[in-house]
């Protein structure tokens, strides 16, 4: 645990890790071609994806204050692993796919532990 937030250190190291990882993985995408016709769905999801992974950043700096975004955090990770998987078996997308969705799923995994191992932040003084 450290003693200033509560929160074993993992849990910050594991959501700043996946924060860094998030944006070298998206923000590269910009510069690649797109579907026609499908521009603004995969700009927005790169988009919507990298604003989250600035979430995870914020998160880990007072995982305790933030726990309740742990769960959405975990959504977000099975919203692009579980589709991928599914999509793979189904032979709709290759590989790498497949590979990255398996690195959301476990770093969703990894969301739950940690929100599982993050007190709960204690309840304001009333005054």
């Amino acid at each position: 645990m450290t003693a200033a937030m509560g929160a074993p250190r993992w849990v910050t190291l594991w959501f700043r890790g996946a924060a860094i990882f998030g944006l070298l993985a998206l923000l590269p995408q910009y510069l690649l071609p797109q579907p026609a016709g499908a521009e603004l769905v995969a700009y927005g999801f790169i988009g919507t994806a990298a604003a989250f992974q600035l979430v995870f950043w914020v998160i880990g700096g007072d995982p305790v204050r933030y726990r309740a975004l742990m769960l959405p955090s975990v959504a977000e990770k099975l919203a692009f692993g579980v589709p991928a998987v599914i999509l793979f078996l189904s032979g709709k997308v290759p590989a790498p796919v497949l590979l990255f969705g398996g690195i959301d799923l476990a770093l969703g995994l990894g969301f739950l532990l940690a929100w599982r191992a993050t007190p709960r932040a204690p309840a304001p003084l009333a005054g």
